[in-house]
């Protein structure tokens, strides 16, 4: 019923070589290299995929900033709490990363898909304390950052319970008791700082279909200034939070991807037309759940968002969309996008102040989220926003890929010159690894 359903890797974007060596020498001007440290969610700690892993994290946006410094003999070595290299990768569900497969539906029709690499991740990566053998750390990134964590004593403490501490902080805390993200960041004495914060929260609120939580940017702001408070002096740079919902996660399936012959209409409309609900023959908007609607379902309308996490298989061959409304934590309302936009703005706001307070250089990655969307070419490689073909987002459809981090992190080498009287050269985009294809 649907053609828009199944996904098939079109193009391949990138090989699997390493960056080349370093061919300039990097001047760094005004930066003070002697402790850089940094502070964020994913695209800090390397988390892509849907998993955090050993590729993800060596070319984790500050690993490949600071991997184009390496030219300057100021520079000083910036350890990363790196999994192990033969690890499958894990997140917090205990799956391993995703890579291209070959995958069966509920139809029977196999294409390459998105499939887990392994039956499940390496724990051992998740649950082990590290620090004692390989810390102190001074990429203290954690996957699903929330800015209400960086103060919070004990986010590293198993003992504390599941949903209540984070095992990402629990493996790399100097102290998984007593200590916070911002206490081990400031016995490490930065003198630089990369911060990113507020993404993984307004992300993980879109992804459950805006039907979560989220902070006032007052309290936002009172968290952003912890990091003032407890790292007073620093230099840094600083990011604003991209529009998310310009990600493949939420731009792939399209609203009206129910597309339906003579008989099928005939049958739905039997059904829906009494509460005055009509498909047409064609393409048809999804029957979503509303609340507000009085008989609780509606037809999905242009504009609105249907999220990749949506159990597809329900779709194809369940009646989900068609008789069964889809359940409202796989959609984004108008309402819904209007109110993380004016979120994310609000947000940005505050970290736009923090800059200007502090004196940070300021990024702001939606410049190349919108780029992506429309369309680049890099070094005679096509990059874009689609899913698995577009090249720059890993299969999770929410984070960028090694060559997607290297383009971004491009934005932080020019706002660090310009802020720092720097030279950094830019790094070499489309040398990074993108998708792989079986």
């Amino acid at each position: 019923m649907n053609r828009y359903l199944t996904f098939i890797a079109i193009i391949i974007i990138a090989a699997s070589c390493k960056p080349k060596k370093i061919e300039t020498q990097s001047e760094l001007g005004d930066v003070d290299v002697t402790s850089i440290v940094a502070i964020g969610g994913n695209s800090f700690a390397g988390y892509s995929d849907d998993a955090l892993h050993r590729e993800g994290q060596e070319y984790s946006i500050p690993s490949i900033v600071l991997s184009r410094m390496e030219g300057s003999n100021q520079f000083n070595p910036f350890s990363q709490p790196y999994l192990s290299s033969s690890s499958d990768g894990i997140n917090l569900n205990g799956n391993s990363k995703l890579i291209l497969g070959y995958k069966t539906d509920c139809k029977g029709v196999t294409s390459l898909s998105p499939i887990r690499k392994a039956t499940s991740g390496n724990l051992n990566d998740l649950n082990n304390w590290i620090y004692g053998t390989d810390g102190p750390f001074y990429n203290l990134s954690i996957p699903n950052l929330k800015s209400e964590d960086l103060n919070n004593v004990g986010l590293g403490n198993p003992a504390n319970g599941t949903g209540n501490y984070n095992p990402w902080f629990s493996r790399i805390a100097s102290n998984q008791v007593n200590s916070s993200i911002l206490s081990d960041a400031a016995a490490l004495n930065p003198t630089f700082l990369f911060l990113s914060v507020g993404q993984d929260e307004i992300t993980e609120f879109a992804k459950t279909g805006a039907t979560g939580t989220v902070l006032t940017n007052a309290v936002f702001y009172n968290n952003l200034q912890n990091i003032a408070a407890t790292i007073p002096n620093a230099q840094g740079v600083i990011s604003k939070i991209p529009n998310v919902l310009l990600t493949p996660y939420f731009n792939t399936i399209p609203y009206n991807g129910l597309t339906l012959d003579s008989d099928q209409a005939t049958t739905i409309n039997s059904v829906f037309n009494p509460i005055g609900i009509t498909f047409q023959v064609g393409d048809n908007g999804f029957l979503i759940e509303d609340a507000s609607e009085p008989f609780g379902v509606r037809k999905m309308v242009e504009g609105e968002l249907v999220l990749l996490g949506i159990p597809l298989d329900s779709v194809k061959c369940f009646g989900m969309g068609s008789i069964v409304p889809i359940p409202d934590r796989y959609i984004l309302s108008l309402d819904e996008i209007t109110a993380i936009d004016q979120l994310i703005s609000l947000y940005n706001n505050e970290i736009s102040s923090y800059a200007a307070a502090y004196n940070y250089a300021l990024v702001d990655p939606t410049q190349t989220y919108l780029s992506l969307q429309s369309g680049i070419v890099y070094n005679g490689v096509s990059m874009s926003t689609e899913f698995v073909s577009g090249g720059a987002f890993s299969l999770d459809g929410l984070n960028l890929n090694p060559i997607g981090n290297a383009l971004l992190a491009n934005q932080y080498i020019k706002a660090i010159n310009n802020k720092y009287n720097a030279r950094i050269p830019l790094a070499p985009v489309t040398n990074y690894p993108g998708v792989y294809f079986p």
